[in-house]
């Protein structure tokens, strides 16, 4: 199982949501050049990041796409379970009940009362990994970015969603 490109699409273009000046926002399409992918594909992401709660849009001429709330609030779970839904990622299928000794027998106690032992570490392992999703938010991602990335790089980025806004 892996996430698909949808989920880093959707946290990127969300770290240039993070600073828009109040009352603004940045277009699906200005968004999609910017990241070098395709408005449908990317449309399809923020649609489901809008039903999640996460952005919302801002209709017009000029309209498009801003936080709906702040970036302490949105972990990276959150944008997972957004794009990805929420099926778990282990799905048991009690295999162990197929075993060749077992047919034509009654079910022993051992298979019928307990969990599958590999369901148990399956499960608790993708919860681990939930918390730790849910422990990031885009606030530490911006953090994280701001240390790494040169400013003269987030400045440009800055003057070059500004300018998009401006062109509208």
């Amino acid at each position: 199982m892996q996430y698909s490109v949808g989920v880093e699409y959707a946290l990127h273009c969300l770290t240039y949501l993070i600073d828009l000046p109040s009352g603004s926002s940045i277009s699906i399409k200005d968004l999609a050049t910017y990241q070098g992918v395709s408005e449908t594909y990317l449309s399809k992401s923020f649609t489901k990041l809008a039903k999640a709660g996460i952005i919302r849009s801002m209709p017009g001429v000029k309209g498009g796409y801003q936080l709906a709330r702040g970036p302490e609030h949105i972990s990276f779970w959150d944008v997972v379970e957004a794009i990805e839904g929420s099926t778990p990622i282990f799905q048991c299928q009690e295999v162990r009940q197929n075993c060749v000794l077992l047919q034509g027998e009654e079910m022993p106690d051992y298979i019928r009362c307990a969990p599958c032992a590999i369901k148990v570490v399956m499960t608790d392992a993708e919860e681990q990994m939930r918390q730790y999703l849910k422990g990031k938010s885009l606030a530490w991602l911006q953090k994280e970015l701001n240390e790494k990335i040169p400013r003269e790089r987030q400045e440009a980025t800055s003057r070059w969603f500004q300018q998009a806004i401006i062109r509208r």
